[in-house]
């Protein structure tokens, strides 16, 4: 592959479909493990299925916590790459690495240590919180090869590569959900371990593949090579620490809020808790479509302006907000025309169907917000302006979310306004990110770099 920085595109609507559908395939294989283990489990009961949606949302949270340096990674790199400053494209990539392996040591502590205790947060009943603990345990055992996976994908994508990892994401899946069907139930000689075989298959199943991605780029076979140095540098390490802490900070206000949201939803019983962690993994189909475009979108950014090219930065902003809302509105109104289909094909529980078509209604309405959330978002961040969609995300997920389910549920009102209240979260977000793209403020954002 070749190591120069891309040239500016013909077609901007060309360019960000090219960096956005295979970005967006690969968050659909990433969403179709999580939707074949809740299926797998599925076979074992509402309890299994309420305990892999406990497990699902503490992976998610680490997740989240690592792509707070994916965001800064993607800003810096992209603009390195931009202006094509390729050996400080490579030196962001390796510090980033370095720092995500180190947080993910450090997350997964507790995870490893107290994992019933981690289970307990969530307010379930006793069965469920000590499935859900095997669960977590296992995952966390494996949360380094998580994360450099997530940041060596970060690092070729902010290059306009996305084919490459791809690919390994696609054997990723399959081994993943390979392994977690033989130890779910004992194929062969293999030992039938349920919920906590998911988890142990599945993630030994993605490190393996690991491995070999980090073997391919450590060899010098993809168009960023590895820095091989121990030391990293101060200027690069305290710049990804800077963008990077509002995400950190982000997400991690995000995933809180989900967990008492979740808690919420436990007061309700097992069957709302069902209902939402089948609801998330379906609709998590179409959601993945504003991941896309907003990954794309940060991309494009970061490399127009690291090149001084402002407008096509504003420009690829525009025609990419414009595909991912005609992307998302179409696809939930498919969603909602087949939700009960759906609902009935993850599990058989009348209950559960009834509140999970409901849920999909909900969040149907609210995917035009979301690809507003999405795209704008990534824009902003991929300028480095990584502050506003913190203050976005917490007027939209604490006044717009939170605070109304308490309320509901002390006034004792139904689940229904509980699942109701997710379309205020994305009206609040999607309204300052418009705001704040239209001001053109995040143009000015500077990144330091070293030549």
């Amino acid at each position: 592959m070749s190591a120069t920085a891309p040239t500016k595109p013909v077609s901007t609507n060309q360019r960000v479909w090219q960096l956005a559908w295979p970005t967006i395939i690969s968050n659909l294989l990433f969403t179709t493990v999580g939707f074949v283990h809740i299926k797998i489990v599925a076979q074992l009961g509402t309890t299994s299925v309420a305990a892999v949606t406990t497990g699902h949302r503490v992976f998610f949270l680490v997740q989240a916590i690592l792509m707070g340096v994916s965001v800064a990674a993607t800003a810096m790199i992209a603009r390195s790459w931009g202006a094509q400053q390729i050996r400080q494209a490579e030196a962001v990539s390796w510090a980033s690495i370095v720092i995500s392996v180190a947080l993910a040591a450090v997350l997964s502590i507790p995870i490893l240590v107290a994992p019933e205790a981690i289970a307990g947060l969530f307010g379930l009943d006793q069965e469920t919180t000590e499935l859900a603990a095997s669960f977590i345990f296992w995952l966390g055992l494996f949360t380094v090869f998580a994360a450099v996976n997530m940041m060596l994908g970060t690092a070729l994508r902010a290059t306009g590569d996305v084919i490459t990892p791809l690919w390994f994401l696609i054997f990723s899946s399959t081994l993943n959900v390979i392994f977690a069907y033989l130890l779910a139930f004992g194929i062969g000689p293999l030992p039938q371990l349920g919920v906590a075989g998911v988890s142990l298959g599945g993630s030994f199943g993605a490190a393996l593949i690991t491995v070999a991605f980090v073997i391919f780029w450590w060899r010098g076979n993809f168009n960023l090579k590895p820095a091989k140095r121990l030391l990293l540098d101060w200027v690069t390490s305290r710049q990804l620490i800077t963008i990077g802490a509002p995400s950190v900070l982000e997400q991690g206000i995000v995933q809180v809020a989900f967990l008492a949201f979740f808690a919420i939803l436990a007061n309700y019983g097992t069957v709302a808790y069902a209902a939402y962690g089948i609801g998330i993994t379906l609709v998590a189909f179409s959601i993945v479509i504003g991941f896309g475009f907003g990954i794309a979108t940060a991309t494009l950014v970061g490399q127009q302006l690291g090149a001084g090219e402002t407008e096509q930065a504003v420009l690829a902003v525009a025609r990419s907000l414009r595909m991912s809302l005609a992307a998302m509105t179409c696809l939930s109104v498919l969603l909602a025309w087949f939700a009960e289909d759906l609902a009935r094909f993850m599990i058989e529980d009348e209950e559960v169907v009834h509140l999970t078509v409901f849920f999909i209604y909900m969040i149907a309405l609210a995917q035009p917000l979301m690809a507003c959330e999405f795209t704008l978002g990534g824009a902003l961040r991929g300028a480095g302006d990584t502050r506003f969609p913190l203050i976005a995300t917490f007027f939209g997920i604490i006044v717009g979310r939170l605070i109304p389910a308490l309320t509901f549920m002390w006034l004792e009102f139904s689940v229904y306004w509980i699942f109701a209240v997710m379309i205020l979260d994305y009206a609040i977000k999607a309204a300052l990110l418009i705001h704040r793209f239209r001001s053109r403020k995040w143009l000015n954002i500077k990144i330091e770099t070293v030549a």
